[in-house]
């Protein structure tokens, strides 16, 4: 099944003064890919003097941008129109663990092998990562892996920060899709299995109407590596389907932020609004 969706994303930043420039980089373009097809896409900055777009070391789609003149609000609004179709993902073959823990899989994806320090797991999940290794085949270890991570965290808006480590959040055994995904890639990489962290949208609803516009946030899940990269949810526990929306994807979150930037000037941002609307269309 086909769908097609409009999205709008902005964002809002106010400052406790002026501050003299800011320089950014936007991560909100929808991915072109065999299962997923951006049909438009758009990007408004206020204020802004000039900004052009580059492909990422990792793929990502990057709208660069500046304000430099004197500003204390910053509005960045993103639009796209995409469609996507689940049915033309990639099937990842299956693959036993001798042919995933080879010198050549690893040089070829070591950037999705090797732990950062965002997705490092603590001993705990290690070793329960390994005890599910040792009983399955790579396909069903890295979903029960996934389901295991789901089944022990709780998702709690506010729990955890951008900055919070797969540690953290699994000491704390909650956060949100941001943590779940940093768990399940680092258990998985401990395992040997290639993975990688994604970002983009998920439609709220599990069956969204025609026309109907809904309230959204950008939202995270993995893609793991067994001859093709294969998706899954974590946080919902579910395969990524036509409800989800790629933007990119990278070794962790460091690597696809929405939006970040360098702001000039002593200052203090006293507010952030970030709004997500997503409208089905077809």
């Amino acid at each position: 099944m086909v769908a097609r969706y409009r999205i709008k994303h902005t964002s809002h930043y106010e400052y406790d003064r002026s501050v003299s420039a800011s320089f950014n980089e936007a991560r909100l373009t929808p991915l072109q890919a065999p299962w997923q097809v951006r049909l438009e896409a758009d990007l408004q900055i206020e204020p802004a003097t000039w900004h052009f777009r580059y492909d990422d070391y990792w793929g990502n789609d990057v709208r660069v941008f500046e304000a430099n003149g004197a500003h204390r609000t910053l509005d960045v609004r993103s639009t796209s129109l995409v469609e996507v179709d689940a049915a033309r993902r990639p099937q990842a073959a299956d693959l036993d663990w001798s042919q995933i823990r080879t010198d050549q899989v690893r040089n070829e994806l070591n950037e999705y092998v090797l732990q950062t320090a965002a997705t490092e797991p603590p001993t705990e999940l290690a070793d329960l990562a390994e005890s599910i290794a040792a009983d399955n085949r790579p396909a069903d270890a890295a979903r029960l892996i996934s389901d295991a991570v789901h089944d022990a965290m709780t998702y709690v808006v506010g729990a955890t920060e951008v900055q919070t480590t797969a540690a953290e959040a699994w000491a704390a055994r909650s956060g949100v899709c941001q943590d779940y995904a940093h768990l399940v890639v680092g258990a998985l990489r401990h395992v040997g299995i290639p993975a990688r962290y994604v970002s983009g949208y998920l439609h709220p609803a599990s069956e969204p109407k025609l026309g109907e516009t809904a309230q959204g946030e950008s939202h995270a899940w993995v893609e793991w590596w067994l001859g093709e990269w294969s998706a899954y949810d974590p946080t919902n526990a579910a395969p990524v389907a036509e409800r989800h929306v790629m933007i990119g994807s990278g070794r962790d979150y460091t690597d696809v932020p929405p939006i970040k930037g360098i702001v000039a000037g002593p200052h203090r941002t006293t507010g952030l609004t970030v709004t997500v609307e997503l409208t089905r269309l077809a």
